[in-house]
């Protein structure tokens, strides 16, 4: 069994790790505290490939695998989640579905768009009744005499919302037959009928932008059908088998930053008369971070190496990127929780960074799938039982 990394693999880590430290790290806090989006940072993050880890290059993209992109991702992520929520969406949701689905048309026009930094994507699932049952949606798209489709509707908590030039969007296309009538279309916002509301103020990742956006006799042209008619909805979940992948990274990055800051504080920080690492509670905390972390990390590069796998040989790696994802999400939310207890007062400043790791951190069982949806995925795949 090998653990190493190759020398692509390596190169994106430093790459990212990098910027991360010098450009994303220093304004993290004031971003958050304004909720400001760093669009710069993420133009500058497309220019060096880290928009899109895994696209071809002939789209643009960086053309690295699945491991790559995690890699990076918990760099970003240890710098600030928020910037990492974008990255994930950008390349896990919007260019993934694109590249698996779209034909090669759409892949020049949209995905080159957003690999290289000049454009930003999102991804419109949910709805303000439909969350975790993503088939209950309300929006629809109608075809008119063009063979064009016309879409009503509303979609919430839009990652990139305010900000996306194109939106992969799922609505329904055929009423009355569930899933099976739910198609998936690519979305320009410049287009009329389309509104992006007010940004959501939210707990955490606070300068990535959410927002929720409405659709009113929009008019998508027909050639911007994403893969089949009536398919969406097997799109929608396949598509977050991978930002699964991402947001387990992103989750090990936020752990990573707290359990690495909760080491420092426990060396430098003296209570007693003795540094506070040196207390067996301490280290008992500082023990179970560690297991988890570990845990958290492994399991998290299984996924991207199953996903890559099943790229090459065919398969699925849904299972896998649902037991990273919420051991991943869990492991953040519980380390960020031990960091900011140890920390004591100073944890609970915003003087220090760990109020902000810790409410980042909650995001990630929330989105792209609860802990409760990942349990339910990951009981009836070993089952079989639904």
């Amino acid at each position: 069994m090998d653990f190493s990394f190759t020398d692509d693999q390596l190169s994106i880590q430093s790459i990212a790790r990098d910027f991360a430290q010098k450009r994303v790290a220093p304004v993290a806090a004031e971003l958050d505290a304004r909720a400001e989006f760093p669009l710069e940072n993420i133009r500058e993050m497309g220019q060096l490939g880290l928009m899109a880890i895994e696209v071809p290059e002939e789209y643009g993209g960086a053309g690295m695998d699945p491991i790559a992109y995690a890699l990076a991702v918990m760099e970003i992520a240890a710098a600030d989640a928020a910037t990492s929520t974008i990255m994930s969406v950008n390349n896990s949701l919007f260019c993934n579905a694109i590249l698996k689905h779209g034909n090669e048309g759409q892949k020049q026009m949209f995905v080159r768009a957003i690999a290289t930094g000049e454009a930003i994507g999102a991804y419109a699932l949910t709805e303000p009744q439909s969350g975790s049952d993503a088939s209950a949606m309300h929006t629809r798209a109608n075809r008119n005499g063009n063979g064009d489709w016309v879409i009503n509707g509303k979609k919430s908590w839009i990652t990139s919302g305010p900000v996306a030039r194109y939106i992969v969007l799922f609505a329904i296309s055929t009423p009355g037959i569930g899933a099976k009538g739910v198609s998936a279309f690519i979305i320009d916002t410049q287009l009329p009928g389309f509104h992006a509301g007010k940004s959501e103020p939210k707990l955490g990742i606070r300068a990535s932008a959410t927002c929720e956006i409405e659709f009113s006799d929009y008019v998508c042209p027909k050639q911007n059908l994403l893969g089949e008619e009536g398919k969406g909805f097997s799109i929608a979940m396949g598509v977050l088998d991978a930002g699964r992948i991402g947001i387990a990274s992103q989750a090990v990055g936020i752990a990573r930053a707290a359990y690495e800051a909760t080491l420092h504080w426990s060396r430098e920080r003296k209570a007693f008369g003795h540094p506070i690492g040196t207390f067996q509670m301490t280290q008992s905390k500082i023990a179970d971070m560690k297991c988890k972390l570990d845990a958290a990390t492994l399991l998290t590069l299984r996924a991207a190496w199953a996903k890559g796998e099943a790229e090459k040989q065919g398969g699925r790696f849904g299972t896998e990127a649902a037991v990273a994802k919420l051991v991943a999400s869990e492991a953040a939310m519980w380390i960020s929780h031990q960091a900011v207890q140890i920390h004591g007062g100073m944890g609970y400043s915003k003087e220090m960074p760990l109020e902000r790791y810790f409410r980042d951190a909650k995001i990630t069982e929330i989105y792209e799938g609860t802990s409760e949806i990942q349990r339910l995925v990951i009981a009836r795949a070993e089952t079989g039982l639904r």
